[in-house]
């Protein structure tokens, strides 16, 4: 059994690439997350964990994170990626990723719009909130990319 994570941060990140997968990790370096093995989980934050925005994981370490991306070799097209974490007073919170053809401001309101739904179906108040987003405007091969690590 894993342990439950106690600390978290909220990160973005955009770049070009000469193909779709180094774009997807020049994406993931410039977010700081590149040289750790992401383990892709939904959407729960878990009660008590902690916001450490300047968090440092060790390289290869195994990270549960909730992200989103889009890649696109569209000369001239707007990518863009955000994620949010909804905050309740005493329980867990949500996470919630969006990408997608739009600017970062469209992609924010999203991620808000998200989680006022998520918050509002399970019947919680949405305490505050923590958002990241990035935009590129794709030259040949660009990638957009929101996440949220978790870290013990």
């Amino acid at each position: 059994m894993l342990p439950t994570p106690k600390r978290f941060f909220v990160t973005a990140g955009s770049a070009s690439g000469k193909n779709h997968l180094n774009a997807f990790d020049n994406a993931l370096l410039k977010a700081r997350i590149g040289n750790l093995n992401l383990m892709r989980v939904s959407s729960i934050l878990p009660p008590g964990v902690e916001y450490c925005p300047q968090l440092e994981i060790p390289p290869g370490s195994l990270v549960p994170t909730a992200y989103g991306y889009i890649i696109s070799d569209v000369p001239g097209e707007m990518i863009a990626a955000a994620v949010g974490v909804g905050f309740s007073k005493d329980t867990f919170g949500v996470i919630m990723e969006f990408s997608g053809k739009c600017g970062k401001e469209q992609a924010e309101k999203a991620i808000k719009s998200m989680l006022e739904e998520a918050f509002e179906t399970r019947g919680m108040e949405l305490a505050g909130t923590k958002i990241a987003s990035t935009e590129i405007m794709v030259e040949s091969i660009g990638c957009a990319l929101a996440a949220v690590p978790l870290w013990y």
